[in-house]
């Protein structure tokens, strides 16, 4: 999470930041997930971000600059989501029109496009529900309900 913060402090993509610093863009996307990083992946980082490598490699961050709040967090999380939807409602997009054409090619008497747009237009349906949280069955309160049920205690 503090290289993924101060990366979009600096306004880099995480290609960008695979450039700056020598990395593979895998292992930079695999930092911010928050998988283990070598020291000299950390070393680098810290050289391209101009700090000291002690504030990458502990768990408790020095500076207050890279120290990420659980708002910072939850929003960084709720940007990962709207990304991972405005992906999948491209290549929807994208891929159903180019399933269009061919269908209108190879068999223009039967539009059997039609079946897949209807499949993965539900998917896509249930994953705006989801991001856009429209019904919040398994929203926020039900969360704290199942927490607070698990622990025997009220948060």
């Amino acid at each position: 999470m503090i290289i993924r913060k101060l990366r979009l402090q600096h306004g880099w993509s995480q290609d960008q930041l695979a450039q700056f610093s020598g990395l593979n863009i895998r292992t930079v996307q695999r930092i911010e997930r928050g998988q283990q990083a070598s020291l000299e992946s950390l070393k680098s980082l810290a050289a391209v971000f101009d700090i000291d490598v002690s504030e990458l490699a502990t768990e408790e961050p020095m500076e207050s600059t890279t120290t990420i709040t659980a708002e910072e967090a939850e929003a960084l999380e709720r940007v990962r989501d709207l990304k991972a939807f405005y992906t999948h409602l491209m290549v929807f997009v994208v891929s159903t029109a180019l399933m269009f054409v061919v269908n209108l090619m190879v068999s223009p008497w039967y539009l059997w496009a039609v079946w897949a747009l209807a499949g993965w237009g539900f998917g896509i349906m249930v994953h705006g529900i989801a991001v856009f949280e429209t019904f919040s069955i398994f929203g926020p309160k039900w969360e704290k309900k199942q927490v607070e049920k698990r622990l025997k205690r009220n948060l």
